[in-house]
């Protein structure tokens, strides 16, 4: 739509009309397909929008490109680069200021070309003259010759060519400035030629001069200086061509709609192929076969003719004779074209063109450069310096390949549970956002991949859904950080918001890539052979299917049910994760500049400015520290009688507190190392001790916190967010202690990466050590110790904990396994978690029902 067919419409306007009109219908469609399809409203609206997007985007690049191409090729011509072309191929208002632009960018070119001409060729005129000057002064100097008549001729000779010389290059600079004027009167045509032909014996060439006029009193109307500079100019280049002993044969006559001039001589002739080339500045018969000159006078003679209206042109010559014959038209009224004759020196077939006897050739459209690709001017706005994006070029295998993955995904991933199928999704899509990659090559790349691929594994272990989410979005932003090659904590963040602005940033780059569609004609065969296979499948195996159950069963396997509401919501999320996965290839290929790259930062310039604020954070830490210890050796009666507190109740009631200190401890870590002065080594000892005191505090605040739930959970029962938080606790404690490393070995610049792959890395090992199983075998041996459970929590575990819950006694097993049967899933969702407990299950179904007395956890 946004190529021939837009094409044909001839104002901006209606395609814009047309364009917001297809948007919302394919929205309108998209959002009426989705609900009759029963799509959940999270996954509709997002991919109705980035459909009306992506659309809106292919549709608007067709009439945006030349404007785009206007701007780039305009940048060129201000760097002195004329060649630029634009594609104009529509008919609207935007292709009329193309097509007007390629002109403009062709006459420019063509005058760049000659100024770089005349530059050339001027200083080379200039040079033979001036040298053979130079050489005849230097010689009557050095008294090397005698000032006699012939040394002084020469050095005439040589002044008179400067002179002449000159002259004509100021008759070009009227031309050129269209400051020239006609001042016509009755000009007697015989005697005009004649005192013309007389100045042009005076350069003692040895050729004989032929004058005839018809009638012998033609009285012609025009300027006579400029009549006489036409005619001495003709006059010059035909003696100068001619050979010894040769005549220069000159004709005037009356024609019905003015009169003719012919200049005839007897040299070597004008080929064909070269008679609209010598009018041009420079363009010498030299060139042609010819000898001598400056390339100016036929330059000026055309001008002159121009300036009257008429014509000038080579033609062949007369019958039996041989030699060059230049004819001049002109009229009975001369009319003055200034910005005509300006325009046509321009083109090289001006000649041609005001020739009446021959047919005026087709005008070609200019041809068309391969435009320089550039972002959208509205998204560099948008995005600035943040997210350039200098040359990247469509890449359709990009975003074919990610299609694929949606594909795979809406295969795959619906009405079943996260198993092997969900994997094969997370690893295909993995594959092709590091296959596109420019970094790809770096090895914290490389790691991220790694670990990305080992987070993915959870979902064919463990069948919790917590941990296989927390471990699955651990991967998001291990993946950006690792598209990025991020190395800071704010380079991390801007990933993470680089992949939804994606979906805005990229689509100049899928319009780009949509484009070259129109490159795969040559593919053709390859097409209808992919075409004619699938319709072969498809064919033949609906008749196999329908005439035997058992190949259809098999068919069923691979091939999923299409019904109209299954295929609606399959669709939904071909389209939602291909374009998640399209975004991430994006970043990979055109990573933002992540990296802050602000000013220095200034420290203070006193000591004290930092080192009080941190002394005295020291000092509560100390104050709390010592808190801790009095609660800790007074004993429960003196925290019961100080607080009104249990003991648990205590540990619960500071454990959240605890872990938001430690984390503002690395804060102010931060902040402090930044803004010290390090100029003398007192003020590094300052540095060390003060933050190494500040670290080593936090680390027994982080041994309190986890003492303090580890006391909680023996009270209360083990959860799975209990769990969570103990491992966050020690994961900021491992933060800390790289602090402490950082701080000795004063580089800190592997820590953030460090803190990013280590939280990650325990999220892993969370999912390693089988977290429901523990949680549930920790129930279970409290259960032991003092009779207390929440049979209700143990119930609502993930299949995980079955192996350690059918481990109870057998009159309350059944309070464990209450609601749960074998699951009945293919093998796209295997799972090692539910594959372990079907048979468990399956064991105890007929456990006899029993009375739960159930104690929540606190």
């Amino acid at each position: 739509m946004s190529g021939p067919l837009m094409d044909q419409v001839t104002s901006v306007k209606v395609k814009l009309g047309l364009l917001v009109a297809i948007s919302v219908t394919v929205a309108s469609i998209v959002a009426a397909v989705g609900a009759v399809g029963d799509v959940p409203v999270w996954l509709s609206i997002p991919v109705t929008v980035a459909l009306a997007l992506g659309v809106t985007q292919l549709l608007a690049v067709g009439m945006t490109s030349p404007l785009r191409e206007m701007t780039a090729a305009a940048r060129q011509m201000a760097r002195g680069d004329y060649s630029g072309r634009v594609t104009a191929t529509s008919s609207d208002e935007v292709g009329e200021l193309a097509r007007a632009f390629n002109r403009m960018a062709e006459d420019l070119e063509a005058v760049d070309r000659q100024r770089r001409e005349l530059v050339a060729n001027v200083s080379h005129e200039l040079r033979t003259p001036l040298a053979a000057l130079c050489a005849v002064l230097e010689n009557l100097v050095d008294g090397v010759a005698e000032p006699d008549p012939v040394a002084l001729r020469t050095a005439l000779d040589q002044a008179e060519r400067l002179s002449a010389l000159a002259s004509d290059l100021l008759d070009l600079a009227r031309v050129d400035a269209g400051a020239a004027r006609l001042s016509t009167t009755q000009v007697a045509a015989a005697e005009l030629l004649e005192q013309a032909v007389a100045e042009a014996r005076v350069t003692g060439r040895e050729v004989r001069y032929d004058v005839r006029v018809t009638p012998q009193d033609l009285s012609v109307p025009a300027d006579p200086a400029r009549l006489h500079q036409l005619i001495a100019n003709l006059l010059d280049n035909a003696s100068r061509h001619s050979p010894a002993g040769g005549v220069v044969r000159i004709t005037a006559e009356a024609t019905a709609t003015g009169w003719r001039l012919e200049v005839l001589d007897d040299g070597p002739g004008v080929p064909a192929v070269d008679r609209d080339r010598v009018f041009e500045r420079f363009g010498t018969l030299t060139e042609a076969g010819g000898g001598g000159g400056t390339g100016l006078g036929l330059a000026i003679a055309r001008w002159v003719t121009d300036l009257h209206g008429g014509t000038i042109h080579f033609v062949d010559p007369a019958p039996g004779s041989t030699g060059a014959r230049v004819r001049v038209d002109l009229p009975h009224e001369p009319r003055q074209h200034i910005q005509v004759v300006k325009h046509e020196q321009r083109q090289h077939t001006q000649v041609v063109k005001r020739e009446p006897a021959m047919p005026k050739p087709v005008e070609t459209p200019a041809p068309a450069a391969a435009p320089v690709r550039v972002s959208e001017p509205a998204m560099d706005t948008l995005f600035g310096r943040f997210w350039p994006e200098t040359g990247l070029p469509g890449n359709l295998r990009a975003v074919l390949s990610c299609l694929g993955v949606g594909l795979l995904a809406g295969i795959v991933l619906p009405f079943r549970d996260i198993g092997i199928g969900t994997f094969v999704v997370l690893l295909a899509a993995g594959g092709v956002i590091l296959g596109f990659s420019v970094n790809r090559r770096s090895r914290f790349t490389q790691a991220c991949a790694a670990l990305c691929a080992l987070l993915a594994a959870t979902a064919v272990l463990r069948d919790a859904e917590w941990i296989v989410v927390l471990c699955l979005l651990a991967g998001v932003a291990v993946c950006m950080a690792g598209l990025v090659n991020g190395r800071s904590l704010p380079s991390f963040v801007l990933a993470g918001l680089a992949w939804p602005l994606a979906g805005l940033r990229g689509l100049p780059w899928l319009g780009r890539s949509a484009q070259a569609v129109r490159g795969l004609r040559t593919s053709a065969a390859a097409l209808r052979t992919a075409v004619w296979s699938l319709l072969g499948v498809l064919v033949f195996g609906l008749l196999f299917a329908s005439a035997d159950a058992v190949f259809a069963e098999w068919a069923g396997v691979v091939v999923p049910d299409l019904n109209l509401d299954t295929f609606v919501l399959r669709a939904f999320i071909t389209v939602a994760v291909g374009g998640v996965v399209l975004a991430a290839t994006y970043v990979g290929l055109n990573p933002p500049s992540v990296e802050p790259a602000g000013a220095p930062v200034r420290p203070v310039a006193r000591r004290y400015e930092w080192l009080v604020p941190v002394l005295l954070v020291d000092a509560v830490f100390l104050v709390f520290l010592a808190a801790q210890a009095t609660a800790n050796f007074g004993g429960h009666e003196y925290l019961e009688r100080i607080t009104g507190l249990t003991y648990a109740e205590y540990v619960h009631q500071g454990f959240g507190q605890l872990t938001v200190a430690t984390a503002l401890t690395l804060l102010v870590v931060w902040a402090a190392a930044r803004k010290a002065p390090r100029a003398t080594p007192a003020d590094v000892a300052w540095l060390r001790g003060s933050l190494g005191l500040l670290c080593l505090l936090t680390l027994v605040v982080v041994a309190s916190a986890l003492y303090r739930m580890h006391v909680y959970q023996e009270a209360y029962g083990f959860t799975e967010l209990r769990l969570l938080v103990d491992v966050f606790e020690g994961w900021l404690g491992l933060l800390v202690i790289g602090v402490i490393v950082a701080g000795v070995t004063m580089k800190a610049a592997w820590l953030p990466r460090a803190a990013l792959l280590s939280g990650a890395g325990l999220l892993l090992g969370i999912a390693a050590i089988n977290p429901d199983a523990w949680i549930a075998q920790h129930n279970v041996d409290r259960y032991a110790a003092t009779g207390k459970v929440d049979w209700y929590y143990l119930q609502g575990l993930s299949d995980d904990a079955v192996p350690v819950l059918t481990t109870l006694p057998d009159d309350v097993v059944y309070c464990a396994l209450t609601a749960r049967e074998p699951s009945k899933n293919d093998w796209l969702e295997w799972n090692l978690g539910r594959h372990r407990a079907d048979p468990l299950i399956r064991a105890h179904a007929d456990a006899t029902p029993v009375t739960c007395r159930s104690e929540p956890a606190g």
